[in-house]
């Protein structure tokens, strides 16, 4: 790529983009387009839908968040239906500061920056373009020129909503710069940007006896006073605070809980009236959309404190939890290590998993649902099935705890830990052993785990340990069964031959001696207890494959080994349990002999190329599942 063109095209874009004409030509612009009227709320909400929206089972997945945030489809569908949308169209939540409150580590900030930095580009393209008064230090809506009296009538000609009044600087310009004619000032297409402080405002407190109000609202330049003569003319004020610059956008406030008193006050009229006091100036309007978050102790004591029942009474609070899906954590973990520098470092299959079982049995609450334990409650978070429980059950345990996810280890702790194991021991690759060991070490240093949670966190590490044998052992039996694939297929065979008898009430020809006998009940049943079919669900299960066996044939398909999950699954265990002491035998030998070497060969090839395995965490494997079955 020609970096010096790349940027030059990036350049000569923003130019094309770029947009100035007098408020007159502004207005037949809006006859055209009335977008650009639209609100911080309505810009917000329309740039997260423009990426994209899936509904599915009664669920709406919103592809803006998908890339950053992961296992929170109902805290961000909660949080855009219920804030963004209904602020979006006006109704009476825009009028409340948004309120992230969660646990750490658990998404609050990224969302934010993922709102940010998505109003910056939603601001370059044509329906999120933002037109603002050339000058204004605040950004201001070209429509605040338009005056009160003309309002309504010039609203229904337009179809826009103009609310707001004009800036103290723009006032003051409109009438020395344009002698009064609105129709001559100028207006200009601005593109949100935090960096540049436009459209986007950031606070974050700081020690309260240092820490000004100006901060907020602006300030007096007292360069210029001696020059207007006044502190009330414009001119001699600052309008650079961070709720003027986040006009038309978006205002983070940084563990708001955490501030003054008296920088809250600021924001009871901005939210509520959409206006702010500065200075020695009558109220300014500004239209922003105020996000703020913190963590659920700090909200508790905020809460008890009777002196802020005016501003709680302004808050819309949006519990953001932890991620309480095994497989998305192993995203949230992928994406941390590849913003990282160990990149470079083989993370061997499972490893990430075995980190986030233990993560989210670290989440879960114990459910009173009889049956189930949190292993099973884990797997069907996941998605996966669980034999006794259906999805009405998985809908009861979701909300059986509204505070379920609020705690727990966090991303943060495990990539900590999972560093500390690289760096400590300089490994090229790093397998779910070492870091469950890494995880088990580091709660001893834990600062804020009590002796009881030790306790049960170690038993969670152990669990993840056994969930981890079995996946390996599965591993390994994948790659074995590769081998005597041919075996496994004539099994497969064997065994619908035996199922199609069985349910047809017919006899099966022995092919060496041409007997009719009945179908093999031994066999079926060793290949169906593999899976966990029980003796009531046998004829069941057995009848579906025929079902599906017929359905492929009327479609013109083959039924082979791959064609049903479940069953290949079976062939599979039953076929490595027969073939249980050649495993055993060939991994934990320490001379293997030719036809050993050449099947351990086979197999480690198999992981690698197959199975995302390094030769160094093949070997490990092999190792380890000999171990495992010579207990």
């Amino acid at each position: 790529m020609d970096i010096f063109k790349r940027i030059s095209e990036y350049q000569a874009e923003s130019e094309r983009l770029a947009w100035t004409g007098s408020f007159k030509e502004y207005v037949e612009l809006l006859r055209q387009d009335p977008s650009p009227a639209m609100t911080a709320h309505s810009r917000v909400y329309e740039m997260i839908e423009s990426y994209g929206v899936e509904e599915a089972g009664g669920r709406k997945t919103y592809k803006f968040f998908e890339q950053e945030i992961f296992g929170l489809d109902r805290a961000v569908e909660k949080l855009v239906e219920e804030y963004f949308h209904s602020a979006a169209r006006r109704l009476d939540v825009r009028k409340r500061i948004l309120l992230l409150m969660g646990p750490v580590s658990g998404g609050k900030s990224t969302i934010v920056t993922m709102l940010k930095k998505g109003l910056e580009r939603y601001s370059r393209t044509q329906r999120g373009a933002v037109y603002a008064i050339k000058g204004c230090p605040m950004h201001e809506d070209p429509l605040h020129l338009i005056p009160q009296e003309l309002r309504q009538e010039i609203e229904k000609e337009l179809g826009v909503r103009i609310e707001g009044n004009l800036c103290p600087s723009c006032q003051m310009r409109l009438q020395t710069e344009y002698s009064g004619h609105i129709e001559n000032v100028m207006v200009e297409r601005v593109f949100i940007s935090e960096d540049n402080r436009v459209g986007i405002g950031t606070f974050s407190p700081s020690d309260p006896k240092s820490q000004d109000i100006a901060d907020l609202t602006g300030s007096i330049d007292f360069s210029t006073i001696t020059e207007y003569g006044s502190e009330s003319d414009p001119r001699a004020y600052r309008f650079d605070g961070e709720l003027n610059k986040a006009n038309r956008g978006l205002m983070e406030f940084q563990e708001m809980l955490k501030c003054d008193e008296k920088f809250l006050w600021n924001l009871l009229s901005l939210t509520q009236e959409g206006n702010f006091k500065a200075g020695r100036f009558a109220l300014i309007s500004a239209d922003e959309l105020i996000i703020a978050h913190t963590n659920e102790s700090e909200y508790k004591a905020f809460i008890s404190n009777k002196k802020n029942e005016a501003l709680q009474s302004r808050m819309i609070v949006m519990p953001i939890p932890y991620n309480l899906k095994v497989s998305e954590e192993e995203k949230i973990y992928d994406k941390l290590i590849s913003q990282s520098d160990m990149k470079h470092i083989h993370i061997a299959p499972h490893a990430l998993k075995s980190a986030a079982i233990f993560s989210i049995m670290t989440r879960l609450k114990e459910t009173k649902k009889q049956g189930m334990d949190i292993v099973k409650k884990m797997r069907m978070y996941d998605g996966q099935e669980v034999e006794g429980f259906k999805e009405a059950d998985l809908k009861e345990m979701q909300n059986e705890y509204a505070e379920e996810g609020m705690s727990g280890i966090d991303p943060r702790y495990v990539i900590n830990r999972i560093s500390s194991a690289l760096i400590k021991q300089d490994m090229q690759c790093i397998n779910a052993l070492d870091v469950l060991r890494a995880l088990k070490e580091g709660l001893d240093q834990h600062p804020s785990i009590t002796k009881e949670e030790r306790e049960r966190y170690l038993n969670f590490i152990s669990i993840a340990r056994k969930e981890y044998d079995g996946l390996a052992k599965k591993e390994i039996q994948k790659a074995f069964v590769y081998s005597f694939e041919e075996s496994a297929r004539t099994l497969f065979e064997n065994y619908l031959d035996n199922i199609e008898a069985y349910c047809n009430w017919a006899k099966i020809k022995d092919p060496l001696t041409g007997e009719e006998l009945d179908p093999d009940e031994r066999l079926m049943r060793s290949i169906e207890e593999q899976i966990g079919v029980s003796e009531n669900a046998k004829k069941a299960f057995r009848e579906e494959i025929l079902i599906r066996i017929s359905s492929y044939s009327r479609k013109g398909r083959k039924f082979d080994f791959t064609s049903h999950e479940r069953l290949r699954e079976a062939v599979e265990k039953k076929l490595f349990t027969d073939l249980k002491d050649i495993v055993k035998i060939t991994t934990s030998t320490k001379t293997p002999d030719e036809s050993q070497l050449k099947r351990i060969n086979e197999v480690s090839k198999r992981l690698i190329d197959e199975h995302s395995y390094c030769p160094v965490c093949a070997n490990e494997l092999l190792r380890y599942v000999g171990s495992l079955l010579n207990r």
